[in-house]
């Protein structure tokens, strides 16, 4: 294979070469979108205008929101624009800055364990809850989930695109980091692999911090005397550890394991769901499962229609 180093553009995996399957593809994944959009927005609005979601808990969930809002809209309009227009292709630029911002906004959804933690505190350790979760203490881990974020995606750029590609043929619907290892033709290669098995090791080890502090908070919801009581606090933490859950799975299935000679329906459903169903699911399980939330928009939506009237 001749050296593509200097090369322009990428071409990224059709879903189907049949055109009717291409459009079907455009308004799936337009669905798709605008629902985590829509669901996200509104969770961001509602918790921006109540001010009393102004606590920790919501506080983290905004964060959660902005990040699934980036996450969602790296890939999929571009994905959404190749099938409407019959293309393949994406600028060399454009594939660096989808390996980038999918990264920065995943790693630092990844980093933000404040959401385990202040449930961990309102739950194992109330009393002093107002002390441990000030406003400071919520920033800082905030800010530090984005920081987080930034310098990950910074290096996993920086060490995916610093190799030599021998092929511009991307067997991924966006160009996903392993699939571009697959076309490069020099060692710098191994440098990336390094870079994901120590990405692996952190992204357990924070995941191991999440689980024990939800068998900490199981336990104590377990003693508590009333079926509501345990209910509600079931409903605050279950969601979040089944979205890490399938986020982290489904994302060392995709990294972890060996890549493929040929493109499979397996590698496409495994990038669809670390990819696309996480910042789907975390609006319609936030806003289904949380009382506070709907009053919130049930309120915002009143006001809408009172001030249109």
């Amino acid at each position: 294979m001749h050296n593509l180093t200097s090369m322009t553009v990428f071409l990224l995996l059709e879903f189907s070469d049949v055109r009717e399957l291409q459009i079907l593809h455009f308004f799936v994944f337009l669905i798709v979108y605008l629902t985590a959009i829509i669901g996200n927005l509104l969770i961001v609005i509602a918790i921006v205008l109540d001010h009393h979601l102004h606590t920790p808990m919501y506080f983290f969930l905004l964060n959660l929101a902005i990040m699934d809002l980036g996450t969602v809209s790296v890939m999929i309009p571009k994905s959404m624009v190749n099938s409407i227009m019959n293309s393949r292709s994406i600028s060399y630029s454009g594939c660096v800055a989808q390996v980038f911002f999918f990264f920065f906004f995943a790693a630092s959804d990844l980093s933000l364990h404040g959401m385990a933690y202040d449930r961990y505190v309102a739950i194992c350790d109330p009393l002093h809850y107002e002390t441990v979760m000030g406003r400071k203490a919520c920033i800082q881990m905030a800010a530090s989930a984005w920081i987080a974020g930034l310098l990950y995606s910074a290096l996993h750029t920086g060490s995916t695109f610093a190799i030599t590609f021998c092929s511009n043929i991307i067997n991924q619907f966006f160009c996903e980091i392993p699939q571009l290892l697959k076309i490069s033709c020099d060692n710098l290669y191994l440098i990336e692999v390094g870079v994901i098995a120590f990405s692996a090791f952190i992204v357990f080890t924070c995941f191991g911090f999440i689980v024990v502090s939800y068998v900490q908070i199981f336990k104590s919801v377990l003693r508590i005397p009333t079926t509501q009581g345990r209910n509600k606090a079931f409903s605050t933490c279950l969601p979040h550890l089944i979205v890490v859950s399938l986020f982290i799975s489904t994302g060392a299935i995709a990294y972890l394991k060996p890549v493929s000679g040929a493109p499979s329906d397996l590698d496409l459903v495994i990038s669809v769901l670390y990819s696309v169903v996480p910042p789907l699911m975390n609006p319609v399980i936030y806003t289904m499962r949380n009382r506070d939330i709907k009053v919130a928009l049930g309120k915002m939506f009143q006001y809408i229609v009172s001030y249109r009237k």
